[in-house]
């Protein structure tokens, strides 16, 4: 499913083709590529925090206007409502959050109300990755022929407990990340209350987040699948990776495109795209769907990212939980800036000179304002979702309504993705 016919929609033959080509080779960040899209415009949200004059309106992409949901299915083409996807899997998540507050309980009662800081109650976050393995969960559900009526029934339910596992302990290799990226950043605000680094301080912050991590390690011995956990543990490497990215660039690193697309992959896209790819392989599909599975995950975190990136210059503290132009003041480059320095070579050098100058921030600021930077890092986003629709639709094909709306789901999530306000 394209959200345009503005964009060519990539065929079966073809993308499974694709697949072939990557199973055919050891897939690696570095060839993630950089595509560019040209547009015209910002939005009025962006005039208000910009401060700047003379801006064209927008608000989504030209591709998202007078946008409705389209499945296509081989020869017919429904028009379908909608769904919302958190619903469709609510009792799980809940089931879920319980199991997790039950996993990250500790001895030592200071440990303990460091661990479940974001597992209580209010503060759990969207669980927007766990919605994404739950759905892809059933998205690829198959029936076995062979087995009786009980015997199939109870391998359904032992898989569907499995991969309930990878959605528990990706989410707390998720939420140890963000203990330990608030400690970098020394941020106050998480989640819209305070971070546990500012609340506990940073050692303990650091603590609870190896704290979950080794959780999360437990849980991931337990399936007992040697490449499940090779997955998840290389998952973690990345995350080590990105951050080490993000905190040593050189000046030409920092102005690099290509560089921020593969720290963004290893920062936030990693995650999804692998746990994703632990889903199909617990289901025992072939390394293709697998594949079509991993796609999904890496092509939806990137437009996650990018989304994000743009919220960070127009959003408010309020909608995001914490601090807007957060990236900027901590001397982070993200897609709008790199954007706008190909419109206004000039902008370079103000990013190399670094932003502990507050007047650099605004000069800044003010480049971005007169470029097209929010509105292509937009574009960017809306190719990647794009990219993720292409693969749930190049996924075999299936009569099963429950599999059908899982599908329908994790591509009205891409949607969802790229026109969030927060």
């Amino acid at each position: 499913m394209l959200f345009s016919r503005g964009f060519s929609r990539i065929g079966r033959n073809s993308f499974n083709g694709l697949c072939r080509c990557l199973l055919s080779r050891r897939m690696d960040a570095h060839q993630l590529f950089v595509s560019s899209i040209y547009s015209q415009s910002l939005s009025e949200s962006t005039q208000k925090i910009l401060g700047c004059r003379d801006f064209f309106s927008w608000g989504l992409p030209p591709v998202f206007h007078g946008y409705r949901h389209q499945i296509h299915h081989q020869s017919s083409s429904i028009v379908e409502e909608p769904l919302d996807p958190f619903s469709l899997v609510s009792d799980e998540l809940s089931l879920i959050a319980d199991r997790l507050r039950d996993m990250v309980v500790a001895e030592v009662p200071k440990l303990a109300s460091a661990a479940e800081y974001f597992f209580k109650m209010g503060v759990e976050g969207k669980r927007f990755r766990p919605t994404v393995l739950l759905l892809m969960s059933t998205a690829l559900n198959v029936t076995v022929p062979e087995p009786p009526t009980q015997l199939r029934e109870a391998l359904s339910t032992e898989l569907r407990a499995r991969q309930q596992c990878i959605a528990e302990v990706t989410e707390m290799i998720h939420v140890a990340s963000l203990l330990h990226d608030d400690v970098l950043d020394d941020a106050d605000t998480r989640r819209g209350v305070g971070s546990l680094n500012c609340v506990m301080g940073n050692k303990l912050a650091v603590l609870a987040g190896d704290f979950l991590l080794s959780r999360a390690c437990v849980a991931l011995a337990s399936l007992r699948n040697t490449e499940v956990v090779s997955l998840l543990s290389t998952v973690v490497e990345h995350l080590v990776t990105g951050e080490t990215m993000q905190m040593t660039t050189t000046s030409d690193q920092r102005c690099s495109m290509e560089y921020y697309i593969q720290k963004s992959y290893f920062k936030t896209a990693s995650l999804i795209s692998n746990s994703c790819k632990a889903i199909a392989i617990l289901a025992g599909h072939t390394a293709e769907v697998a594949v079509l599975a991993f796609e999904y995950g890496k092509n939806l975190g990137l437009a996650f990212q990018l989304i994000d990136d743009v919220l960070d210059f127009t959003g408010t503290s309020a909608s995001l939980g914490k601090g807007s132009l957060s990236d900027i003041r901590h001397g982070i480059i993200t897609a709008p800036i790199l954007f706008a320095m190909e419109e206004f070579p000039q902008l370079r050098a103000v990013v190399k000179q670094g932003f502990d100058n507050p007047a650099n921030i605004e000069l800044a600021l003010d480049y971005l304002g007169r470029s097209n930077g929010i509105h292509r890092t937009r574009e960017l986003a809306t190719k990647h979702a794009n990219l993720a629709a292409s693969a749930i639709e190049s996924l075999p094909e299936s009569e099963d309504e429950d599999v059908r709306r899982s599908r329908r789901a994790l591509l009205d999530l891409t949607h969802m993705v790229i026109t969030r306000t927060k």
